[in-house]
């Protein structure tokens, strides 16, 4: 009688969730994009010669479809960002090279279609909890652009400012430009990376305190008094799950949740610390990983994970901040068989885990090597809500949701467009691979400089599937293919939309497809 009460009890605790599961149709989404995680992190992506234990990512893939060729539209932070918002190339926007500061402007005009503002027009609640990294629009105290005075964390230490010794912010005034003026209903999180300042928490558009105190987590600048970059995974994470646990809506919802790491500065709490036995930056991928855990929890205690599609990527490849000299040493290849690293033209750049779990759509353990890009989540939430994207939105956004009832697809765009750090192109078409650069566009030696002076070749060329450590460059030996692809690349740059029957213009004229030939 008692294992029988028992069971009536659990039963009635759980019906509240089960109605509220059944209650919903359309699936939630969850994107978590870890910062600066590479392919080779993810333990079961590269079993040989990953050390760092991820079992709730591991847990994912198991559980749902693992993309083993997905990739970033840039090897780092902002353009990637605004590819994966807007389901459009980064390039085309006025951001050609490089990334946006912690004060940078907004990216995204508030008029551009984008995947919030799309979802919430089809009955979707829409959140972010995370890093920013696209721009905003700061109110100061001047009327001018948001700034901060340099080099106070080092003459004075960590001690109180008034806030205009620190910068020219109003931290009573409106940040706008953001994401609640793109489509999210709520936002809770930072700028940009937790080495750009200002470090002062975001609430929709309003800042939660006031930078009355100079820090420096790498770059010195404005900060709240009790602003510290270690506490800012688990801030996330219990927002997140605090989201989760409290949703009412029978509406389905979006999170975004852009997190700010393994990025730099590596900061495992005391908890992680020592859990890897590779160091820092391989405690802080266990710290991320377990951010994955904390939310796959709450989807479960909630009763929602089976009709809730939870995708976990990355931004780029790893950081030269992992320092892979001590992880290789160790036996740990953060880029696992793929040359370079994040700002790379190479796959280590911007090949990047891709995970998908949808319990009732997805079957469990399974695997494709579709070539998919992150601008695809645009059209992949068109095709879910059953609705048609205009011609100026989702410029090179296709739809994987076949893939993921396991159907064959066929994509109108050829190919797909790489871009690292530099600005530096490179055109991906079935295996074939061609990159306009001299050496790794990026930070990885040989440089665009030293290889243009070892007399290495204008552009590269390789075959995937038989060199996927890209080692083996064709350009010289097949300059037909060579041409071809550059034709199709040049084509998709200039007409503003590898998607076919796409009407739209890029935000910049002439753009430059060989940057190291640039006079």
């Amino acid at each position: 009688m008692h294992h029988f009460r028992k069971l009536i009890l659990a039963t009635c605790a759980l019906a509240p969730s089960l109605a509220f599961a059944e209650a919903q149709q359309a699936p939630n989404i969850i994107y978590i994009l870890a910062d600066d995680l590479g392919y080779g992190d993810v333990q079961c992506l590269n079993p040989e010669r990953g050390k760092i234990p991820t079992p709730n990512m591991d847990r994912v893939a198991a559980e749902g479809m693992t993309f083993t060729d997905a990739h970033t539209s840039s090897s780092v932070c902002t353009p990637t960002r605004y590819s994966i918002i807007t389901g459009r190339y980064n390039w085309r926007s006025k951001l050609q090279r490089s990334v946006l500061n912690g004060y940078g402007e907004p990216l995204i005009p508030t008029d551009r279609m984008t995947v919030p503002s799309f979802l919430r027009e089809n009955g979707y609640t829409t959140a972010m909890i995370g890093k920013w990294h696209l721009g905003l629009g700061i109110t100061t105290t001047d009327g001018k652009k948001a700034n901060a005075k340099s080099g106070l964390k080092q003459k004075k230490g960590n001690g109180s400012f008034a806030p205009a010794e620190l910068s020219n912010i109003d931290w009573k005034g409106e940040i706008k430009g953001g994401p609640v003026d793109l489509g999210f209903d709520s936002w809770y999180g930072i700028s940009a990376s937790l080495d750009f300042p200002p470090y002062v928490w975001i609430r929709n558009r309003n800042w939660v305190g006031e930078g009355t105190h100079a820090k420096a987590f790498h770059r010195d600048g404005p900060a709240s008094a009790d602003f510290e970059a270690v506490d800012v995974l688990g801030k996330l994470a219990d927002e997140s799950v605090k989201f989760i646990s409290e949703y009412k809506s029978e509406n389905p919802f979006f999170i975004y949740m852009p997190l700010p790491s393994p990025h730099t500065p590596i900061v495992p709490t005391n908890k992680w610390k020592g859990k890897s036995g590779l160091g820092d930056y391989g405690d802080f991928v266990m710290q991320t990983d377990d951010f994955v855990g904390q939310v796959v929890k709450a989807l479960d205690d909630k009763g929602i994970s089976e009709n809730t599609i939870l995708i976990v990527t990355s931004d780029n490849g790893t950081s030269k901040r992992a320092n892979f000299k001590s992880l290789e040493k160790q036996g740990h290849f953060a880029s696992a068989q793929y040359r370079g690293s994040k700002s790379d033209i190479w796959e280590g750049g911007h090949r990047v885990p891709f995970l998908v779990k949808w319990p009732k759509v997805i079957p469990a353990d399974s695997t494709s090597d579709v070539l998919t890009c992150q601008s695809d989540l645009l059209a992949t939430c068109a095709e879910l809500v059953s609705k048609e994207l205009p011609a100026n939105a989702g410029e090179d956004s296709e739809s994987i949701l076949p893939v993921f009832k396991g159907k064959k697809t066929k994509f109108s765009r050829a190919g797909i467009i790489h871009h690292s750090i530099g600005g530096h192109f490179s055109y991906r078409q079935g295996q074939n691979k061609l990159i306009l650069a001299y050496g790794s566009g990026g930070w990885t030696t040989p440089t665009e400089a030293n290889a243009k002076k070892q007399g290495a070749p204008k552009a590269q060329l390789y075959d995937l599937s038989a060199d996927p450590g890209e080692q083996n460059n064709l350009y010289k030996s097949q300059p037909e293919l060579a041409e071809q692809l550059l034709t199709q690349l040049t084509d998709d740059v200039n007409t503003g939309a590898s998607v076919k029957d796409k009407k739209s213009k890029n935000d910049v004229e002439n753009i430059v497809l060989w940057k190291s030939e640039k006079k």
